[in-house]
């Protein structure tokens, strides 16, 4: 039929974290372009479980762009070759009929494999504990206009409250660094009135329980920003930077 492809995908298998994984190979046949990856994944594993197989793991949820689960490294790319989107939002109109995929989890010691292709991602979940909240009674909500909060530092902490936590820049970083993520998670409350009572100890907390999950340095190669797919900015780990350091400053 016009419009289908057959694909010959190489995917990541693995039992568990403790047991060594390797590469098994799949033919798909009859894949539609307008499916999503996700998809194309549901066709293969339907047909596995038909054989008797056991099907391909990983993560989904939303599959709209939003929860940042459907985490797959495609052909050496977090979420695939297309920017601005993560991999349910991924079409297969990006390939072409007759290709070959690689498929991979992402690669990092603070994610360790939970299964194939899903990764344990709680290393996130411990950052935004160690410091990334406000404690204090903000009060009801205010009308936006009531709010003492300045037209640029407001888009900032907008556009840094948009990463979803999806750990694409951990994978696209050869360090597996966490930067970009932590970082914008401590720019979206030190730029807001609400966030600066606990500041100073925020930017530390953060910063000490991100070393502590193992991930890497920086590399200031951009890549994180590049393939993340809600655009994260660079910006933002400069600003984490300053954060500390007058934290480290003012605390001795």
């Amino acid at each position: 039929m016009e419009g289908n492809m057959n694909l010959t995908l190489k995917v990541w298998r693995q039992k568990n974290s403790n047991s060594e994984g390797r590469f098994e190979t799949y033919d798909v046949k009859g894949i539609s372009e307008d499916m999503s990856f996700l998809e194309m994944f549901d066709v293969l594993n339907e047909r596995l479980i038909t054989e008797g197989t056991e099907p391909v793991a990983f993560d989904h949820d939303c599959r709209e762009g939003i929860c940042g689960m459907c985490s797959m490294y495609i052909n050496g790319q977090p979420h695939g070759p297309n920017r601005g989107v993560t991999t349910c939002q991924l079409h297969m109109r990006s390939f072409k009929n007759g290709d070959t995929i690689t498929v991979e989890p992402w690669r990092a010691k603070a994610f360790p494999v939970i299964k194939d292709l899903a990764v344990n991602r709680s290393s996130f979940d411990r950052i935004i504990s160690a410091g990334g909240f406000v404690s204090v009674n903000t009060g009801n909500a205010q009308d936006a206009n009531a709010l003492p909060i300045a037209k640029p530092d407001a888009d900032e902490a907008f556009m840094a409250a948009a990463c979803i936590g999806c750990g694409a820049c951990v994978a696209a970083c050869k360090n597996a660094s966490a930067m970009l993520f932590t970082s914008a998670k401590i720019s979206q409350l030190a730029l807001l009135p609400q966030g600066q009572a606990e500041r100073s100890i925020r930017a530390e907390k953060m910063v000490a329980q991100m070393d502590e999950e193992g991930f890497g340095a920086c590399t200031n190669t951009g890549a994180c920003e590049a393939e993340c797919p809600k655009g994260i900015s660079l910006e933002n780990i400069a600003r984490m930077n300053r954060e500390y350091f007058s934290a480290v400053l003012t605390s001795k």
